[in-house]
């Protein structure tokens, strides 16, 4: 058994804490609205901590699921942040999908106050994290993957350290600029087939089984066809992780043109009132 802190239980963060306290760990939890917290310890059991500090005093290990880059600064280096808290030897491991600059951050920080530091976005969704069957990216030292491992492994179905500090983040834009053009793509063929007026459940059982299949094309076409979208992974944090990528193509010299176009794409079903549903509401824009 491990003493764990786990700092943001979003939906994401609350499955993945809740696999490491089914997996026997002690997990204290600590959420910026307590509700969400007082709700998972219902459930879950654990102890609740009113600060990210105070959650990971004596933790083995700090785990942070948050919005974004300021939010994950907060929770870490701020006044009560989680890293004047813990102590050497501890990991610290960020499940946040945020910039490549802050994962390289807080890999220096945590450095020089002796932690074990690892930026592991995920994949998978939110069906993926209840199931415990995520894809993890992992950036970092072979010494802190290989103290990260047996942990993430409660929901984890692939594990993967691809590089140093930031190859987790840089990592995530992949697995996002893939997507973008991928959802695209399907959204198109799907509105294609209806002008054909085709049979859409035939043509998935066509298509589906050869070089064009997806797993969106799996798992959302049918709820394209019907025209349903609220759920899933919302269209707002498709387009803060468009822009993180976007923004290191911008340093790196990468050309992401299908992706600059897809995140506008996306920014006209904001306006349409579609921000929070999944991102296959893209094909609500080929209605107008």
């Amino acid at each position: 058994m491990t003493d764990i802190a786990f700092i943001g239980l979003g939906v994401m963060g609350a499955p993945m804490a809740g696999h490491l306290a089914a997996a026997g760990h002690s997990v204290t939890v600590y959420n910026r609205t307590t509700e969400k917290a007082a709700a998972w310890i219902a459930r879950y059991g654990g102890r609740m901590a009113p600060t990210p500090a105070t959650a990971a005093e004596g933790a083995a290990a700090v785990f942070t699921c948050v919005g974004n880059d300021d939010d994950l600064a907060a929770v870490t280096l701020g006044p009560d942040g989680a890293f004047g808290a813990m102590r050497a030897g501890a990991l610290f491991v960020d499940h946040t999908t945020v910039s490549a600059a802050i994962a390289r951050r807080l890999a220096t920080e945590g450095a020089a106050r002796g932690l074990l530091c690892v930026d592991a976005p995920v994949s998978g969704g939110q069906a993926g994290a209840e199931k415990g069957a995520l894809s993890v990216m992992c950036g970092g030292s072979d010494a802190a993957l290989a103290a990260a491992r047996p942990l993430i492994a409660a929901y984890a179905a692939r594990f993967v350290h691809v590089g140093p500090a930031g190859a987790g983040q840089t990592t995530k834009m992949v697995n996002q600029i893939a997507i973008a053009g991928t959802i695209q793509g399907l959204a198109e063929a799907l509105r294609f087939a209806q002008a054909s007026n085709l049979a859409l459940d035939k043509v998935f059982e066509a298509v589906s089984g050869g070089a064009a299949s997806s797993w969106q094309m799996v798992n959302r076409w049918g709820t394209m066809a019907e025209d349903r979208f609220d759920f899933g992974f919302a269209i707002d944090w498709m387009r803060k992780d468009l822009g993180l990528a976007l923004e290191e193509a911008r340093a790196n010299g990468a050309a992401l043109p299908v992706a600059a176009l897809v995140d506008q794409f996306y920014a006209e079903v904001q306006k349409m009132g579609g921000g929070r549903q999944d991102t296959s509401a893209i094909v609500r824009r080929l209605d107008q």
